[in-house]
């Protein structure tokens, strides 16, 4: 059954992210002749690995939190994913995570699995020495089961850069030389890539330039809100700002700010630069979260966290394409009538996937101890990111399905074809 005609009870929005991408894989199987078993081994990671990361805070008492590294599959290449450290941190939210990084490098075509983890633990009350402390020692608990030829963290909710500088060399003192290719999302100077932090957000714009160019619109006509502008929002708005769209609002943890004539996005600081910047700006309007994700524009970017797009508010959303910038930040149920509603959603798992992409350039990199350009990222990022958005668009054409399914579908039938070449061990 089609999402668009879902019941009552399965518009459910207490939706899990394991049990969305559970959703999204069976939906994907309908539109392909895929061995059951495949699709039933896909449903469930590999392993899940959970760990005591004891920690003594500066004040000398010791507190021990938990941390998890879901690894859901291996069969085209290491497990790819990042670490976040978050209250909501949970080993299902992981898995659920893990699988949409499966389907990201499979639509992307790289040689990655997907996997993903974190600590169960709110940043903002650690000091830089803390979080150092917990992160090394994090490090020293996964490092049997990870590594550049098996399993690559990278930056997410909550950590940054250094936190993957400390990740590495703990990692690398441990093991007796120094591995880059151990993390990426690092600093340049210790083998991180030119481009990497940018590069979810860049993607973003260029598959939205992509798809408005697609459905015959006008890019220097179009209207643009982002929800959250953080690394991802903020370079997706100032990528469509510099081509000519028209950015009306943006908007941080605190609230959103709505210009109709257009923000100049250089000059609205982002919530990773700046943090209340965005809601303190001296704008004409200012709206709350919730609101901006109703407004009338062309183009809604939810870049935030998952499940702000819900059956409750999917009815009300006026913008006639949404592109995700955030991971799972539409729900089944708000799907559902999108699809019912021709409002065209360009999934996560494409939009945002030139992080995981130049994440795999900042691998070979390492591996190959060989820096590239700026330029040459970028270059890169553009190239693979058409290559995708082409594959998928065809599947969009051929099928006639929405692009989320689409998107499934060709990562679904390269995982699955690796499946069948590589076999079932006894």
């Amino acid at each position: 059954m089609s999402s668009a005609t879902a019941t009552a009870p399965e518009l459910e929005e207490s939706e899990t992210a394991v049990e969305t991408a559970r959703r999204q894989l069976e939906r994907a199987a309908a539109h392909l002749d895929v061995d059951p078993g495949i699709i039933e081994r896909l449903k469930h990671p590999d392993k899940v690995h959970q760990v005591s990361i004891p920690l003594q805070r500066d004040t000398g008492e010791t507190e021990v939190y938990t941390g998890f590294r879901a690894q859901h599959d291996s069969v085209r290449g290491p497990f790819k994913g990042g670490l976040r450290y978050h209250p909501d941190v949970s080993a299902e939210e992981c898995v659920g995570l893990a699988m949409w990084m499966t389907w990201k490098c499979a639509v992307m075509d790289i040689p990655f699995g997907g996997g993903k983890g974190g600590v169960v633990v709110d940043p903002k009350t650690l000091s830089d020495g803390e979080k150092e402390r917990l992160t090394r020692r994090f490090a020293e608990e996964l490092r049997d089961v990870i590594g550049p030829m098996r399993d690559i963290p990278a930056p997410d909710m909550g950590t940054d850069p250094q936190t993957m500088a400390w990740f590495m060399d703990a990692y690398s003192m441990q093991e007796g030389e120094t591995i880059p290719g151990v993390v990426t999302g690092k600093p340049p100077v210790i083998g991180g890539s030119r481009g990497r932090e940018e590069a979810p957000g860049r993607s973003v714009g260029i598959v939205a330039r992509e798809a408005i160019d697609y459905y015959g619109w006008e890019l220097e006509e179009t209207t643009v809100a982002v929800q959250g502008f953080g690394s991802v929002g903020a370079n997706a708005a100032r990528y469509l700002d510099d081509r000519g769209a028209t950015v009306v609002a943006v908007s941080d943890v605190d609230g959103a700010v709505y210009d109709p004539d257009g923000l100049d996005t250089r000059d609205v600081e982002g919530h990773d630069e700046r943090p209340g910047m965005v809601s303190g700006y001296d704008a004409p309007e200012t709206l709350s979260n919730e609101e901006l994700l109703l407004l009338d524009v062309d183009v809604l970017v939810p870049a935030a966290v998952g499940n702000v797009l819900t059956a409750a508010n999917a009815n009300d959303v006026r913008a006639r394409m949404i592109v995700e910038g955030a991971n799972g930040p539409t729900t089944t149920g708000a799907d559902a009538i999108f699809e019912e509603r021709g409002i065209r959603v360009i999934p996560d798992i494409l939009a945002n996937a030139g992080g995981v992409t130049v994440s795999y350039f900042e691998w070979l990199q390492d591996i190959n101890r060989r820096a590239w350009s700026l330029e040459r990222v970028n270059d890169e990022l553009e190239t693979e990111m058409l290559k995708a958005w082409n594959a998928v668009r065809d599947v969009v054409e051929e099928r006639g399905v929405t692009w989320r399914d689409a998107a499934y579908v060709v990562a679904l039938s390269r995982v699955a074809e690796a499946h069948e070449a590589r076999g079932l061990w006894p």
